[in-house]
């Protein structure tokens, strides 16, 4: 696991990308090693969070806040206007470094928000709840495809507490061998410390390793510790993922 050595970066021509590892004269020299473990990314790579009119009605019924269609969709609104106030912005910032970040961010913004002033912490509760993030139709079938060809596998993810929590509720934790997880390390994607983390209890080099994730900066960033990536669309997706073409890399 040559790629994990300390040390001061290393150019070998003028047009090096950054890197945070350092490969031997014998490993730049020969063939790519083939993937042996896949890490991906939670939230809307592998799971989705439930839409914001089932939130709002399951906050409602929670907070007995009644709400109608027009209620929603006002709501929905200023969900979206308030997310882009210099100060909310702001404190979005490292949100994903550990739970209390994390609150305090999204009541910044919730707080914003006429319907949800008053009720923050149901709203919040409701979004940490075990079934308010849900897989996309084609993620099991990978990871049992992934499993029963032998492929390690793991989850690299910003975000403030266990994701296993959601994997459990629709039975896929076992399909998963590692988490790592932003709070866990005080910090947030592209950290190498967290690829590191997740191929070290893997036992596998980095440069074996795929992430697939749908952030070029965070995701693609593993590329600096040595991993592939594979990045997929930033759409908002209702069907499948598009995670299928993982298995392309394998081949």
């Amino acid at each position: 696991m040559s790629v994990c050595r300390e040390g001061p970066p290393v150019i070998y021509n003028l047009f090096d990308s950054a890197a945070a590892y350092r490969p031997t004269e014998a490993e730049q020299a020969g063939a790519v090693p083939p993937i042996e473990a896949v890490l991906f990314d939670f939230s809307n790579t592998i799971f989705k969070l439930i839409d914001i009119p089932t939130w709002l009605r399951r906050t409602a019924e929670a907070a007995g806040r009644p709400i109608d269609g027009a209620g929603i969709e006002k709501t929905a609104g200023q969900l979206y206007e308030t997310y882009r106030i210099p100060e909310v912005a702001t404190a979005q910032v490292g949100r994903d470094e550990s739970a209390a970040q994390h609150r305090a961010a999204l009541f910044a913004w919730f707080e914003r928000v006429d319907y949800l002033q008053g009720i923050e912490a149901t709203a919040y509760e409701l979004i940490a709840a075990p079934d308010a993030w849900v897989p996309y139709p084609d993620t099991e079938p990978l990871l049992r495809e992934l499993r029963r060809r032998g492929i390690k596998t793991g989850i690299v993810s910003d975000f403030p507490w266990d994701v296993g929590v959601h994997m459990e509720h629709f039975g896929l934790e076992d399909l998963v061998d590692v988490r790592v997880v932003s709070y866990q390390f005080g910090t947030e994607k592209p950290d190498p410390v967290l690829f590191r983390a997740a191929c070290e209890r893997l036992g596998v080099d980095p440069r074996a390793a795929l992430m697939v994730g749908d952030n070029p900066a965070k995701d693609g960033g593993a590329a600096a510790s040595g991993l592939r990536a594979y990045i997929l669309p930033g759409e908002a997706r209702t069907g499948e993922r598009g995670l299928a073409h993982v298995l392309g890399f394998l081949d």
